[in-house]
């Protein structure tokens, strides 16, 4: 497919005009301000519009869709404990399933190829990865209260299974990671076999992380004063690459051992900001060197998965935090949601405008007059855009969203099989 003179995003976030962008099977096979030569299976005239990487969601938990609205207005653990741990109780692989494919659904909507996730019922995510087309790197969330042997647990037993059976699956594009749900919710024997596990295998881990004072507070007086990080990195999570979601609350030494680490930590600024947890220090994260990526959490708890609202919101915030208009610039806020995210991932060759990388692609409406005047179409792009100035989504060169229509998502049904999911669940509770 070749895109005609089109604005893009190119690898080091320069905007350059009327350009030529050639796709040929996943990859980006040209990049060039002449016309190639050839036939090409489409031209897309792409006057008016950008092309950019599409967006990297570095940590969701995609079937919590079926709880959208549902538990508003409450504290982290209040919600947890009385809304969505009842409700996540009566959950099947086929309510997993759609309620997966509802967000992925809305993530190709708003320009996202791939998500990090974290949950359980893997192999009814795995088929909504597959069918829908989208990228996933997907883990198991291990939690264990239990002394006994780790190896019995049945959520030990799925993690092991289906890294075997479906890691590296449909030419890479899924991808399975291994995860600690969190300190609160495990115990070191759990935490130490999971790592383990990951550095015999080289899988990525990914756990939450200091997401709310309490839970960063109380791990330290159980711990001997050791933070999440700190007692994470005494188990060995952090020696394979490690996704670390929301890092709201570390302090100290923790950002030195996230940098030492190579750990990506997935800001969730929107999901944070409604759970009233706080906004993750960005601002030194960036200082230290720390890669920074971009989170949307659940849609229980975010509500939506509109990435560039996430985008404005994770420049914006620590802005007002940390008293300081150039905490976090534009540049760094789409790095942080394409090239960062994706190697976040273990997707080296993703996330970039690039010969030779992956054809993981967006296509943004440039003619509303919310986008006009152009001082710096990146300004424009985090501070007045829109998710729906999305007009394609492509993945590994197919065309999966464009105006309004999907290649490989039956909407109707979805929605129609999402929304009876949900109601038999609220009928049992």
């Amino acid at each position: 497919m070749l895109f005609s003179n089109i604005t893009i995003l190119d690898e080091n976030l320069c905007v350059k005009d009327n350009m030529y962008v050639l796709t040929e099977k996943s990859r980006i096979l040209y990049i060039g301000d002449k016309k190639p030569d050839g036939i090409f299976d489409r031209e897309y005239d792409g006057r008016g519009k950008l092309l950019m990487p599409g967006f990297y969601n570095s940590h969701a938990h995609s079937p919590m869709s079926l709880m959208r609205g549902y538990g508003e207005s409450l504290s982290l653990q209040d919600w947890l404990n009385k809304k969505i741990f009842p409700f996540e109780d009566k959950l099947s692989d086929n309510a997993v399933y759609w309620g997966t494919m509802l967000s992925y659904a809305e993530s190709l909507r708003y320009g996202i190829v791939s998500s990090s996730e974290m949950y359980y019922f893997m192999d009814a995510m795995v088929k909504a990865a597959a069918d829908s087309g989208i990228k996933a790197n997907i883990s198991r969330a291990i939690v264990n209260f239990d002394q006994s042997d780790v190896w019995q647990l049945p959520s030990m037993i799925e993690m092991k299974r289906t890294f075997e059976e479906y890691h590296n699956i449909c030419d890479e594009r899924i991808k399975m990671d291994v995860s600690i749900h969190g300190e609160y919710t495990s115990n070191h024997l759990a935490v130490s076999a999971v790592a383990e596990y990951a550095k015999s295998t080289g899988a990525r881990m990914h756990v939450h992380v200091s997401e709310t004072k309490s839970e960063h507070e109380e791990c330290k007086m159980r711990h001997d004063g050791k933070t999440p990080v700190m007692y994470f990195d005494s188990l060995g999570i952090f020696d394979v690459p490690a996704t670390a979601a929301h890092c709201v609350w570390i302090e100290g030494e923790d950002f030195d051992i996230l940098k030492e680490k190579n750990v990506t930590v997935a800001a969730n600024p929107v999901s944070n900001l409604k759970l009233a947890s706080g906004i993750s220090n960005v601002p030194e994260m960036l200082r230290k060197g720390i890669r920074v990526a971009i989170g949307t959490d659940s849609t229980a708890s975010n509500n939506s998965l509109n990435f560039i609202e996430e985008m404005k919101v994770f420049a914006i915030g620590p802005k007002a935090r940390y008293s300081d208009p150039k905490a976090v610039t534009p540049e760094e806020t789409i790095m942080a949601a394409t090239r960062n995210g994706a190697l976040g991932q273990g997707r080296e060759d993703c996330g970039i405008l690039r010969e030779g990388a992956k054809a993981d692609l967006i296509v943004l409406d440039l003619t509303g007059p919310h986008m006009h005047p152009v001082h710096d179409l990146r300004n424009n792009i985090v501070y007045s855009s829109s998710g729906s100035d999305v007009l394609m989504t492509m993945v590994d060169g197919k065309i999966l969203y464009e105006n309004g229509e999907y290649t490989s998502i039956d909407l109707e049904k979805t929605i129609y099989e999402a929304e009876k999911a949900t109601n038999d669940i609220l009928n049992k509770l």
